[in-house]
């Protein structure tokens, strides 16, 4: 077998084939340095495989046949319908593919592979198949003026569109930035984190197989400051769209600037869940828990800050605990009944254990966890789910993004308070508001500075509806019909009808 692809036994005993080449033009290529990264498992710290490393030259060779294919009238002047169908039978090769993907996911990742199975793949299916319907539904618009002009506005697509997706939704948001893309006709270049490049390689596969003309979607790895910097600063990128951290979000900003690139970014959060003293106290200590703890913590919208009214304090600091101890069972993310797996990276895992020893030198109150869980084997990047109270605005765990199985819980006393407090951060990613006076949410969520508010519910996301932040939470929509709008420009035409000067 040629060295661009490895055999590999999974460790729930699926055997596939893994691709390890970078996806150009339709092939499986070598990088041109030779350089390769290994993709470790965070469930033992064991490798799993190497994969070929993206550098300059390699992000010029895959910008190179997107633009190629960009100008090819085999993509730019396919029917619309066509282009819905190959979309269309993208997602259901996904689907069809769903549980080695979820697999590989789950290996690479460390997430659980019930959260794989049942969320992430529904995610890209469900979002590629959203976007193949919009395909053939790209409108322009006429504008009545006077009956000497006509005024129409055409919507073209932006061109060569750069892609780069974190680790902690590999699958996920590559069909989030995929979709939108496709169906209005750009080409795209997408780097994978490279923490977690293997389902997005295996993807290749599928983009083959569905037709899609070569060049038209292109797969590169490799690490953020040479492959990521040299995409977000490429003369011949059209667009960047980053999901990552504010911190790199800002440098993406500042390369994608040298040619003033369009710019899609969804960076930080620390997002405060407000409990009012009238909520549903089992509703709201269950939405609390899904809201951090899901997927180790690792999600850029959770709700990480929770502020409690101080009648119910203490008893949804106990019942928030119960639920810790009972519905956060950490450990191999192949059993059926892990809700936690581990961090992604030894990074990662280090990362959480600085914002836990940070909070006990601040002096807030260490109620659960604070420590490494460690599986029978002694190995992986596992962290105990943390949980820490008497926490003051000031703290740092309260105020900086920690990314891990990880909550703060503060109390106020009046809805002035709380939603000052909510609002007293650099980020304004998401909300949460629980009470049964419906009233007092829809003002409350009004008054809160953030792109998205769930109300009596934490971390809800759908494809049809925009997902996206304000502030230093990033710029832009992704999902729905506004994602449509970052990926392209309203041309509009001036016909005179007999006007002379």
């Amino acid at each position: 077998m040629s060295d661009l692809f490895v055999e590999l036994t999974a460790p729930n005993g699926q055997k596939y084939t893994q691709p390890r080449g970078l996806f150009i033009n339709n092939e499986f290529v070598k990088s041109k340095s030779g350089e390769t990264i290994t993709s470790i498992n965070p469930s033992d710290e064991s490798e799993i495989a190497s994969v070929y490393a993206a550098g300059p030259e390699d992000v010029d060779l895959a910008v190179a046949a997107a633009r190629k294919a960009f100008k090819s009238p085999e993509w730019r002047d396919i029917d619309t319908n066509a282009r819905a169908e190959l979309l269309y039978k993208f997602a259901q090769l996904i689907d069809e593919n769903k549980e080695l993907l979820a697999t590989i996911e789950t290996w690479d990742n460390g997430k659980p592979y019930s959260v794989s199975l049942a969320d992430d793949l529904p995610d890209i299916v469900n979002t590629i198949k959203y976007y193949a319907g919009y395909a053939n539904k790209i409108h322009g618009q006429v504008i009545d003026t006077s009956p000497l002009k006509l005024a129409y506005v055409v919507r073209e697509p932006l061109g060569v569109c750069g892609q780069i997706i974190p680790w902690n939704y590999p699958l996920s948001m590559a069909g989030w930035k995929l979709g939108p893309a496709l169906c209005t006709g750009n080409t795209v270049v997408l780097k994978a984190a490279e923490q977690t490049p293997l389902s997005i390689l295996y993807l290749g596969n599928l983009v083959k197989e569905a037709g899609f003309p070569p060049g038209v979607i292109n797969f590169i790895n490799g690490e953020g400051r040479k492959a990521g910097a040299a995409l977000a600063s490429h003369p011949d990128v059209d667009k960047i769209a980053f999901t990552g951290s504010t911190a790199t979000g800002k440098e993406v900003m500042k390369m994608a600037a040298l040619n003033m690139k369009n710019i899609t970014l969804e960076t930080g959060g620390k997002s405060p869940l407000v409990v009012f003293d009238d909520a549903d106290l089992d509703q709201a200590v269950k939405w609390s828990h899904l809201g951090i703890m899901y997927n180790q913590g690792q999600v850029c919208s959770a709700t990480s800050r929770v502020l409690v009214q101080e009648g119910i304090y203490d008893k949804f600091v106990a019942a928030f605990k119960d639920q810790v101890s009972t519905g956060s069972v950490v450990g191999d993310p192949f059993k059926d009944d892990t809700y936690q797996g581990p961090q992604v990276s030894k990074a990662q895992f280090e990362r959480v254990l600085s914002y836990i020893e940070s909070g006990k030198s601040e002096g807030a109150t260490l109620v659960a966890g604070g420590e490494p869980h460690k599986n029978a084997g002694g190995k992986g990047f596992f962290i105990s789910p943390t949980i820490f109270t008497n926490v003051t605005d000031s703290m740092k765990i309260y105020r900086e993004e920690v990314f891990g199985p990880f909550v703060v819980i503060s109390s106020f006393k009046t809805e002035e308070e709380a939603v000052r407090r909510a609002n007293d951060t650099t980020y304004g990613l998401g909300a949460a508001v629980f009470t049964e006076n419906i009233t007092k949410a829809h003002r409350v969520a009004r008054d809160i500075e953030a792109g998205m508010v769930w109300i009596n519910s934490s971390n809800d996301c759908d494809s049809r509806i925009p997902f996206g932040g304000v502030k230093q939470s990033g710029i832009g929509r992704e999902l729905g019909e506004a994602g449509l709008e970052a990926y392209t420009n309203r041309k509009a035409i001036h016909v005179n009808l007999g006007n002379r000067l």
